[in-house]
């Protein structure tokens, strides 16, 4: 298992465990809320994608990660990479965050995990031909998906 992490020094130790956990979870339970609002409740704004991914990244999926922000999935055709990235609503204090890129065989995952005001990641990845899993964490609430963004299996690696 290849396993790349940037890790801020606070909390170094817990989130790890954590981690791996998220990365290894069934896609049951990383799935979205099915629930939606009703009556005079409102959804809760997304954040909008920060461009921390760079040049020529566009968001392929995303997923909302509770009311604490969004987590963003972006693909470079010039560089054939994925980059991942947790993007807070509301930016504040420092949290606990994580953005989390990996896919199967081999078994590789990338991570950036700490304690952020606005963002975590971006983490890097090249799946070419492959299906990822991504993952985002703010302060405990996760959202993410298992094997998906697949690029075609004929690509050269």
């Amino acid at each position: 298992m290849i396993n790349i992490r940037r890790v801020s020094a606070i909390g170094a130790a817990a989130t790890a465990t954590a981690c791996a956990a998220m990365v290894l979870a069934p896609a049951a339970a990383a799935a979205e809320p099915t629930a939606r609002p009703t009556g005079s409740a409102k959804k809760a704004a997304a954040a909008q994608y920060n461009g921390a991914c760079g040049s020529g990244y566009a968001v392929v999926n995303s997923a909302q990660i509770g009311t604490q922000g969004t987590v963003f999935l972006t693909y470079s055709s010039a560089t054939g990479k994925n980059c991942v990235v947790t993007v807070r609503t509301k930016p504040g204090k420092a949290v606990h965050m994580t953005a989390s890129l990996g896919f199967a065989s081999p078994t590789t995952t990338v991570t950036d995990t700490g304690y952020f005001t606005t963002y975590a990641g971006p983490v890097y990845l090249d799946a070419r031909g492959l299906c990822v899993t991504w993952r985002g964490e703010i302060s405990g609430e996760v959202a993410g998906k298992n094997g998906t963004n697949c690029g075609s299996l004929a690509a050269k690696r």
